[in-house]
């Protein structure tokens, strides 16, 4: 069976592979000339990056991995998500443990085990799920196995139970909210309503430093490379083909013989992975992580961000990260009591007027131009 041809523009696009040879070198151009402005160019002069600025960027780029994550299984495979900051939190969690391990007797209250919070609800001894958090490695291998064993367990029983469409949104929606109310009680041991926060340095080098932050950007801007990357592969990949019939004709490509089943659930999990990497790049350039971050609201923002940069394209997705949080930001300094109503706004504009998103309308006016 062959998947259903992609007749829209950004199909087009997407065959001459022309958006992500755009997207890699504006990524590369952004990791070079940023640092570099800030580092390079004095700071009365219009030239320079601060490096508030240089932070943002870095969350956003972090933004802009989850948003390709959600991507990869949406726009591709049909799967609406509207849990996935499930798995950015509990990505985010365990970098927020690794970090609180490290401030050590530099907290308030002095104790070189326990974090403050701990202290402060008496506490005696550190709970086993904190064990071996104060090694990098170790907190780094959590990194990635919490959001997937939990995306691997969650899906085994969704998609074997064949359950679809805006009923599993529901359902991952349904799971964000019970993980949010789980980590805002104090006896889960995850700093209940405050998270975790007082971040003091990552590997020895103090979170505060420019060169760390620097470096903090570099890196997050080096996995969403990568990560693209590996979406890409995989889409261009006879996997990629099966992913995008099961997405065109779920029923055919199980009767032909495919486990649909399994194809979900191996999509599904490395989505989750994505995930939580972008929220362990996250959460160091913050400052903070707490269970707010597991809000339904927030899963709802990161699919307006892919359908305003353009679903099934991944560089859209990453687009639309982009632009979505540089106009919050905007909004929630000038006029923050709108913010809400304008991201309303904007996703029923983007169904209305722009099904493609931003990328399907750059591709739209690009061929009537060629056109003419």
């Amino acid at each position: 069976m062959n998947p259903k041809p992609r007749g829209s523009f950004i199909g087009q696009l997407l065959r001459s592979d022309l958006g992500s040879r755009i997207f890699l070198a504006l990524l590369l151009l952004t990791a070079v000339l940023v640092p570099a402005l800030n580092l390079l160019a004095p700071e009365g002069s219009a030239l320079h990056v601060p490096i508030y600025t240089v932070t943002l960027l870095g969350k956003y780029m972090s933004y802009a991995l989850l948003a390709i994550a959600v991507d990869l299984i949406w726009g591709y495979c049909g799967i609406l998500s509207l849990g996935h900051t499930a798995f950015f939190a509990l990505g985010g969690y365990a970098m927020g443990m690794y970090l609180m391990r490290q401030i050590g007797p530099r907290g308030v209250y002095g104790d070189p085990v326990l974090p403050d919070f701990m202290v402060f609800l008496n506490w005696k001894q550190l709970p086993w799920f904190w064990q071996g958090m104060d090694l990098f490695w170790f907190a780094m291998l959590m990194v990635v196995v919490a959001p997937a064993l939990l995306a691997y367990v969650f899906g085994w029983f969704a998609f074997r139970s064949r359950v679809t469409g805006v009923y599993l949104s529901i359902i991952t929606q349904a799971l964000t909210y019970a993980l949010l109310l789980a980590f805002f009680r104090n006896e889960m041991g995850f700093g209940g309503n405050n998270g975790l926060t007082d971040f003091k340095d990552l590997l020895g080098f103090d979170l505060q430093a420019r060169g760390t932050r620097i470096t903090l950007f570099l890196t997050t801007a080096l996995f969403l490379g990568l990560g693209y990357a590996a979406c890409r592969f995989i889409i261009g990949s006879k996997l990629g083909r099966v992913v995008e019939a099961v997405r065109d004709a779920e029923s055919r490509t199980r009767f032909i013989g495919y486990r649909v089943e399994n194809v979900k659930l191996w999509l599904w999990t490395f989505s989750a992975i994505l995930a939580g990497i972008a929220g362990a790049l996250y959460v160091p350039q913050v400052g903070i992580i707490n269970p707010g971050e597991f809000a339904p609201i927030n899963s709802i923002e990161v699919v307006v961000w892919v359908a305003v940069g353009g679903r099934g394209t991944l560089y859209g997705a990453a687009l639309g990260a982009l632009v979505v949080n540089y106009a919050k930001t905007w909004f929630t300094a000038a006029l923050p009591e709108i913010w809400l109503y304008a991201l309303g706004a904007l996703f029923v504009g983007v169904t209305l007027f722009l099904p493609q998103g931003i990328v399907g309308l750059v591709a739209k006016l690009a061929a009537k131009r060629k056109a003419s």
